[in-house]
C-alpha cells in the first residue's frame, strides 16, 4: 500500500508527465496514448478509483456525442465534395486577386467554424483549401494559416462552434439569446482583428495576381442534399441551444439521421463513414476528463477557485482582463481542452459572476492562437498539414500568434466589458 503523502506526490507526477508527453509527442506517438497510459497507470496503482473514472467518463459523454455528430457531418461533406466546391468557388470568385481569395477563404473558414465547429475547419477544410490553392499555383501558407487562426477566432460565435464551449459551461450552458448577447460583439471583434493581423503579416505574399484558373467544380445531387441537411442540422442545434439544453445527444442523433438519409439515397455504405470517425480523439477527450477529475480529487481546484475569487474582487475591467489573458496564455502550456475542463469546474464550484465566466471562455477559445500547442483544433490542423508533406514549426506559428492572439483577445475582452457595462447601465 502506497503511503498517503507518497501516493499524492506520485499521482500528481503521473498526471503532469502524461499531459507534458501529450503536448510534446515524443517519437510522434499520438496524444491519446500518453493520456490513456497515464489513466491506466493511475488505476493500476490504485491512485484513483473505478468510481471516479466512471463518473468522469459520464461527464465526457456529451462532448463525445457532439464530436461524433460533427465528425460524421464533416466526413459526409468531404465525401460528397462540399468542401472542394467551397474552395473552388472561392478561387473563381477571387477573379485573379490573391487578396480577394484570402478574404474569401477567411469568410468560408468563419462560416464552417461557426456552423460545424473549429475541428471541421482544421481537419476537413484545410486539405480542401490546400488542394485548391495548389491548383491555382499560389503560395499556400497564407490560406492555411487562415484555417488555423479562424478555427479559434470564430469559435465562440455559437455554443456549437467549439467543443471547449461545452466543456467550460458543462451542465450550465446559457440559452442562445444570452449567449449571443454575451459573445456576439466580442466574437465579431475577434474575427475582425485576427483578419487584419493576418492580412498585414502576409501582405507581401498577397500582392501578385493568380495566374491559373480554378476548375469549375459543381455539386452533384448528393452534395446538394448534404448542404441542405447541414442547414437542418444547424436549425436543430440552434433550437436546442435556445432552450439551454445539452448539445451532444441532439447533434449525434441529427447527424445519424442525415447520414442514413444521404446513404440510402446515394446507395452507399454508412460503415465507411464510421471508420473515418477519429475514435482516438474521443478516447483522448475521455482520458482528459479523468485527468481533470483526478486533479480535482486531490484538492488542486481550491487554488484555482481562490485565484478566481481574487480576480473577481478586482472589478469588471481589471478582473476580466487579468482572467482572460492568464487563461489565454495558460492554454498554450496545457492545451485548451484540459484547461477548459479545469476552468469550467472552477467557475461552477466558485459560483463566480457570469461576466468572469465569459472572460474565462473567451480566454479558453481565443488564447490557443498564440502557439501550436494551444488547442485540439490546432493540433489537428498540424496533423492535416503533415499528411500533405508540409511542416509548420513552433516558431513559425508563434511569430504570427504573438501579435494576433493578444490583439484579438484584448479586443474581444474589451467588447465583452463594454457590453456588460452597457447592459448594467440600461
Amino acid at each position: 500500500m502506497i503511503p498517503a503523502a507518497a501516493g499524492l506526490a506520485l499521482l500528481s507526477l503521473i498526471v503532469a508527465i502524461s499531459i507534458l508527453l501529450m503536448l510534446i509527442r515524443p517519437r510522434n506517438i499520438p496524444e491519446v496514448y500518453w493520456i490513456s497510459a497515464g489513466v491506466v497507470l493511475l488505476l493500476a496503482l490504485q491512485l484513483i478509483s473505478l468510481k471516479l473514472t466512471e463518473h468522469a467518463l459520464v461527464k465526457a459523454l456529451d462532448v463525445c456525442l457532439f464530436l461524433i455528430g460533427m465528425m460524421l457531418l464533416s466526413e459526409l461533406a468531404r465525401e460528397h465534395g462540399v468542401f472542394d466546391w467551397l474552395s473552388s468557388t472561392a478561387i473563381r470568385r477571387a477573379q485573379g486577386s490573391r487578396l480577394k481569395l484570402f478574404a474569401l477563404v477567411y469568410g468560408i473558414g468563419t462560416i464552417v467554424t461557426v456552423l460545424m465547429s473549429n475541428d471541421a475547419t482544421a481537419v476537413v477544410l484545410t486539405p480542401a483549401i490546400l488542394a485548391a490553392v495548389r491548383k491555382a499555383k499560389v503560395q499556400p501558407m497564407p490560406y492555411l494559416f487562415v484555417c488555423a487562426f479562424i478555427a479559434n477566432a470564430a469559435s465562440f460565435v455559437l455554443p456549437i462552434s467549439n467543443p471547449a464551449n461545452l466543456v467550460v459551461f458543462h451542465g450550465a450552458m446559457p440559452p442562445l439569446t444570452k449567449w449571443l448577447l454575451a459573445f456576439g460583439v466580442p466574437s465579431l471583434l475577434s474575427i475582425a482583428t485576427t483578419f487584419f493581423v493576418l492580412r498585414w503579416h502576409f501582405k507581401d505574399q498577397l500582392q501578385a495576381p493568380i495566374e491559373s484558373e480554378a476548375e469549375d467544380y459543381r455539386l452533384n445531387n448528393d452534395g446538394k442534399l448534404v448542404v441542405a441537411s447541414l442547414g437542418l442540422m444547424v436549425a436543430v442545434l440552434l433550437v436546442t441551444s435556445y432552450f439551454g439544453k445539452d448539445l451532444g445527444l441532439p447533434t449525434c442523433l441529427a447527424a445519424l439521421f442525415i447520414t442514413v438519409v444521404v446513404c440510402i439515397k446515394g446507395r452507399s455504405n454508412p460503415l465507411t463513414l464510421a471508420r473515418e470517425i477519429s475514435w482516438a480523439t474521443l478516447a483522448l477527450v475521455g482520458g482528459l476528463f479523468v485527468m481533470v477529475d483526478t486533479i480535482e480529487s486531490i484538492g488542486a481546484m481550491n487554488y484555482t477557485r481562490h485565484w478566481l475569487a481574487q480576480a473577481e474582487s478586482l472589478g469588471i475591467v481589471a478582473g476580466q482582463m487579468m482572467t482572460g489573458f492568464l487563461v489565454g496564455v495558460a492554454n498554450n502550456l496545457v492545451n485548451n481542452l484540459p484547461l477548459g475542463l479545469i476552468a469550467g469546474n472552477t467557475v461552477q464550484a466558485a459560483h463566480v459572476s457570469g461576466s468572469l465566466a465569459n472572460a474565462v471562455l473567451i480566454g479558453v477559445d481565443l488564447g490557443p492562437n498564440l502557439s501550436i500547442t494551444g488547442s485540439l483544433a490546432t493540433i489537428l490542423w498540424l496533423i492535416a498539414l503533415r499528411r500533405e508533406k508540409l511542416d509548420v514549426s513552433f516558431w513559425d506559428f508563434l511569430r504570427i500568434g504573438a501579435v494576433a492572439m493578444p490583439v484579438a483577445l484584448l479586443a474581444a475582452l474589451g467588447g465583452s466589458i463594454l457590453m456588460q457595462l452597457w447592459l448594467h447601465a440600461s
